[in-house]
């Protein structure tokens, strides 16, 4: 993610195109609104001053900066009740490894967590997830190939609040987010799981593909408008210059990068920082 830099090289030594940087801009993912909002602050200063690479650079970082969170609120156990954290996205993009590392992130914290295995449809993510579940130390709800995914759901509610658990991660089916009717079998899930605690899932979090670039932001947008998002997990972040859609999502829809995934190993989560994200960009 130093697209700054490739925009600092493109425009040295010769008078900024307004077209050509616009067209940079949304290349590198910001998307049109807020590729938009830096060209038109670089204009407002061009009206005073002649404008130099580094002008586009720091006036780029400095709009980037007023939209994404420093660092997104932490999430915390509820004083009773499992926190539900419900984990959407299409296929694809690392949703069950993603599920196993956030479990291990709350272990490592000292944290209680129970795994659901709500990805019905796959026989190999069930197994996965196992995997995960028994390398992690932590019990796993599964059900048969092609059961319900919102009675499993119910049911480990239930497992997670009679065990005390602090975490329930329910680990759903990658679904493409243009098709209705496995969208609509998400929100499914979320009713079933409300019938416990009206206000569960607490958080519903998707798993995005930072190399996919503004498709992520499409997929984003439908998933929030049928399931409610309140964040990302972000992976591959680290070994792609596309991370510029994690500022388009926040920018046009509000929703915060929450963790990105780094790597393949369980540790290899972190809560997303605004300030090493900019300090990258450059």
């Amino acid at each position: 993610m130093n697209f700054l830099r490739s925009l600092v090289q493109k425009f040295t030594g010769k008078p900024v195109d307004w077209d050509e940087l616009e067209e940079s801009l949304i290349r590198a993912d910001l998307g049109v609104p807020m590729s938009l909002r830096i060209v038109e602050a670089l204009q407002q200063r061009a009206a005073t001053q002649a404008i130099t690479a580094n002008d586009v650079a720091e006036v780029a970082r400095d709009e980037i900066a007023r939209v994404l969170p420093i660092a997104p609120p932490p999430i915390r156990p509820l004083p009773t009740g499992p926190k539900v954290i419900l984990v959407v996205g299409v296929n694809g993009t690392g949703k069950t490894t993603s599920t196993a590392k956030l479990a291990h992130y709350f272990k490592k914290r000292r944290h209680s967590v129970l795994l659901a295995a709500a990805d019905t449809f796959r026989a190999a993510a069930i197994e996965q997830l196992g995997v995960w579940a028994d390398r992690i130390g932590v019990e796993m709800i599964k059900s048969q190939y092609n059961a319900d995914p919102a009675a499993l759901c119910y049911d480990a509610y239930q497992a997670a609040d009679r065990q005390d658990i602090e975490f329930l991660l329910c680990d759903t089916a990658g679904r493409l987010h243009t098709k209705s009717n496995l969208m609509a079998e998400l929100d499914k899930v979320k009713r079933s799981i409300a019938k416990h605690e009206p206000k569960a899932p607490h958080e519903t979090l998707l798993v995005v593909d930072a190399t996919t670039g503004s498709n992520a932001l499409s997929q984003a947008k439908e998933f929030h408008q049928s399931v409610g998002l309140t964040g990302l997990i972000v992976t591959k972040l680290d070994g792609s210059g596309k991370g510029g859609v994690v500022i388009a999502i926040q920018n046009e829809l509000g929703i915060p990068t929450r963790f990105v995934g780094t790597g393949e190993k369980l540790e290899d989560l972190a809560p997303f920082d605004g300030r090493e994200f900019i300090a990258k960009m450059v």
